[in-house]
């Protein structure tokens, strides 16, 4: 399992903003991320997932 994070998240979804990332989450529109010790990081898949999603949608 690859984590990610938040730079490299922000990376994968085409450089959007630290707000925009958190209003996606707490929307449910981005994956919650796991915290360890302290940061934040996403699993890779999950977020490739969401990110599927979108383009099965558009």
């Amino acid at each position: 399992m690859r984590l990610l994070d938040f730079n490299r998240l922000r990376q994968t979804l085409g450089g959007r903003s630290r707000s925009s990332v958190y209003r996606d989450i707490e929307a449910g529109r981005l994956p919650q991320p796991l915290r360890l010790g302290g940061r934040l990081y996403w699993v890779e898949a999950e977020v490739h997932a969401y990110l599927e999603e979108l383009a099965d949608v558009g």
